[in-house]
C-alpha cells in the first residue's frame, strides 16, 4: 500500500512537472529607443496587463537614451528585438550591412514635428527662418523638408534638445517630437504651433519592431506571438493608460502623470498609433504601397543603395497581417 501511494505521487509529480514545462515563457528581451514615455505604453501595458505572458511570452523591457546605440546591441545580441525610430534608420542600417528585418509599425504617422511662434501659420511660413535641426535628422526629415518647402542648409542650426534658444528667440524654427517638446514648450509659457510632417505626405512608418534577420527565421513562432500582443497592449493602453504609467514612471522617475496625459492625447487625437490603414488592417500594419515611398525617398537622396536594400528582405509584412489586432 505504502508502494503504491509512493508510484502514484511520483506520477502526479511527472505530470504537474510536464504541465510546466508545456507552460514555460519564451524570453523576449526588447529595447525601445528613449527613457520610458507615453509612445512606449503598449509594451508596458502588455507586461503589466500580463497579455505577454498569456502569449506565452517572458517579456524584459529595457529602456534606450540618448548616448546608447540600440542596434550596435541588438547586433551583439543583448537584445532580440529594438524600437526602430523610423523605418529609414532601419534601412540606412540595412544597407550598411547589418540584417534588420522589420515586422510591425506600431505608429502609423512618424511623430516628428516643426515648431514655431505662433505668428507662423504654415510649413510655407518657415522659409528663410532659422531652423534647429538635430545632426541625426539632417539625412531623414530635413532632406524631405528642403525637397518639398526648397528649405535651405544655409538656414539651418544645430538642435541640442534644449528648447531655451526657442523660447527666447521668436524668429527660431525647432524641430521636435510631438508628445516632447511642444509639452515643455507649453510648460514654458510660450504660444506656439505645432506642424507633424507626417499630415504634409512624410512617408515613414515609426516605433517599429525591428530584430536580427536569424532571430525572425529561428524564432518566428515568438516573433508573431510578441507583435500580436504588443498591438492589443497599445489597444488596451489607448483605452486605460493606467496600469503602463506605472511601471512607465518606475523606469523613468522623471516622468510625470501631466506629460503622460499630454502625450496619450496628443497620439489619439493625431491617430498616431491608429489612423490610416490601421483602421481596418490593424495596429502595427505595414504595406508594401507606404514601403515603396520611404524606399524611394532614400534612394533619391543617396541614402540608400537600392541593390543592398531589398524590401523583401528588409520586412516581414505577414507577421502583422496575420495579427489584425483592430483599434
Amino acid at each position: 500500500m505504502k508502494l503504491r501511494s509512493i508510484v502514484r505521487a511520483c506520477g502526479i509529480a511527472a505530470i504537474a512537472s510536464l504541465g510546466l514545462a508545456a507552460q514555460a515563457q519564451e524570453k523576449i528581451t526588447f529595447m525601445t529607443n528613449w527613457y520610458a514615455q507615453a509612445e512606449h505604453g503598449g509594451y508596458y501595458q502588455a507586461v503589466a496587463q500580463g497579455i505577454y505572458q498569456k502569449a506565452g511570452l517572458d517579456v524584459t523591457i529595457k529602456m534606450g537614451g540618448p548616448q546608447v546605440n540600440i542596434i550596435q546591441i541588438m547586433a551583439a545580441g543583448q537584445a532580440d528585438c529594438i524600437m526602430g525610430a523610423t523605418d529609414t534608420q532601419m534601412m540606412v542600417a540595412r544597407g550598411n550591412g547589418l540584417p534588420i528585418v522589420n515586422v510591425a509599425a506600431i505608429f502609423q504617422k512618424d511623430p516628428q514635428v516643426l515648431i514655431a511662434h505662433e505668428d507662423v501659420k504654415s510649413f510655407e511660413d518657415m522659409k528663410g527662418k532659422t531652423i534647429l535641426i538635430a545632426p541625426t535628422a539632417m539625412r531623414g526629415m530635413w532632406s524631405w523638408l528642403k525637397g518639398k518647402y526648397g528649405y535651405t542648409d544655409s538656414q539651418a542650426r544645430p538642435y541640442t534638445y534644449n528648447i531655451q534658444p526657442f523660447v527666447a528667440d521668436k524668429n527660431i524654427v525647432q524641430m521636435g517630437f510631438l508628445s516632447s517638446e511642444p509639452f515643455a514648450i507649453q510648460k514654458a509659457g510660450v504660444k506656439a504651433n505645432t506642424f507633424l510632417l507626417a499630415d504634409q505626405g512624410y512617408p515613414p512608418y515609426a516605433n517599429l519592431i525591428s530584430c536580427m534577420e536569424k532571430t525572425v527565421k529561428e524564432r518566428e513562432k515568438t516573433i508573431a506571438a510578441f507583435v500580436k500582443a504588443t498591438a492589443e497592449g497599445y489597444r488596451s493602453y489607448l483605452n486605460d493608460p493606467a496600469p503602463a504609467n506605472a511601471l512607465i514612471k518606475k523606469d523613468n522617475p522623471n516622468m510625470t502623470d501631466d506629460q503622460l496625459n499630454y502625450g496619450i492625447t496628443k497620439l489619439k487625437e493625431m491617430g498616431i498609433i491608429t489612423s490610416g490603414d490601421a483602421q481596418k488592417q490593424g495596429i502595427g500594419i505595414m504595406t508594401r504601397e507606404r514601403l515603396q515611398k520611404t524606399h524611394a525617398f532614400l534612394v533619391e537622396n543617396q541614402m540608400i543603395d537600392p541593390a543592398k536594400v531589398n524590401l523583401e528582405q528588409a520586412y516581414r509584412l505577414d507577421l502583422v497581417q496575420g495579427a489584425k489586432v483592430l483599434p
